[in-house]
C-alpha cells in the first residue's frame, strides 16, 4: 500500500509539471533535509536526506514536499536502524509530507538576496498531521529559486515515542534544516 501511494504522489508531481502550467512549476528531487536531536554530553543524534522531492507553483505560492523516511542517513548504522524500526516505524509510516502555501508569494519580487517569507500549511510525520508556520529564506537561483531555513518539532506532537531508557539522550525539540533548489 505504501509504495503505490509514493508512486501516485510522484506521478501527480510529474503530471503537474508536464501539463499546462509547466512554466509555473519549479521542482526538485534532490532537496536536502538534515535533522539534529542531540543533547550535550551524549552521542550525536543527526541524519541527512539528500533526495527530498518538492514542487513550488510560482503563480500561487503553493508548496509541497515529500520525504522518504528510509532516505535519512546517520553516521552510525545502528542508530539508523533504531530510527527506522523503533521510532519512525518507517515500514508503516514510510514518508513525511508538507502541503503548504508561501504567504503573499510574488516571484517578481524574489532577488539574489534571501528574503524572509512565511509558509503556512500541514506537516505530516509518523501518520499525524499538524499545522505549521515556518519562516523561509527565498532567493533567486539559476532557472528557479532557492529555499532554505530551519524549524523545530517535538516528537510527541507526532506520536513518536522515545523510550525512557534513551529519553535523556535525545532532545525534546528536533531541529530540522532544509535546503531546496527548485528549477524548471
Amino acid at each position: 500500500m505504501k509504495k503505490p501511494l509514493i508512486n501516485l504522489f510522484l506521478l501527480l508531481l510529474f503530471i503537474a509539471v508536464n501539463t499546462e502550467g509547466y512554466a509555473q512549476k519549479l521542482i526538485t528531487k534532490t532537496g536536502n533535509i538534515k535533522f539534529l536531536a542531540s543533547v550535550p554530553s551524549y552521542e550525536e543524534v543527526a541524519a541527512e536526506n539528500k533526495s527530498v522531492s518538492a514542487v513550488l507553483d510560482q503563480s500561487t505560492g503553493d508548496f509541497a514536499a515529500l520525504v522518504l523516511i528510509k532516505g535519512f542517513r546517520f553516521k552510525v548504522a545502528l542508530m539508523e536502524e533504531h530510527f527506522n524500526e523503533n521510532y519512525m516505524e518507517s515500514e508503516k509510516f514510510s514518508k513525511a509530507t508538507l502541503k503548504a502555501k508561501i504567504q503573499d508569494f510574488d516571484i517578481s519580487k524574489i532577488t539574489n538576496t534571501p528574503n524572509n517569507c512565511t509558509l503556512k500549511g500541514d506537516l505530516t510525520i509518523h501518520g499525524k498531521t499538524k499545522p505549521v508556520t515556518v519562516i523561509l529564506k527565498v532567493s533567486k537561483a539559476a532557472n528557479g529559486v532557492n529555499i532554505v531555513g530551519s524549524f523545530e518539532v517535538k516528537p510527541e506532537d507526532f506520536d513518536i515515542e522515545i523510550p525512557s531508557l534513551v529519553r535523556k539522550k535525545i532532545a525534546d525539540k528536533v531541529k530540522i534544516n532544509y535546503n531546496f533548489l527548485l528549477t524548471k
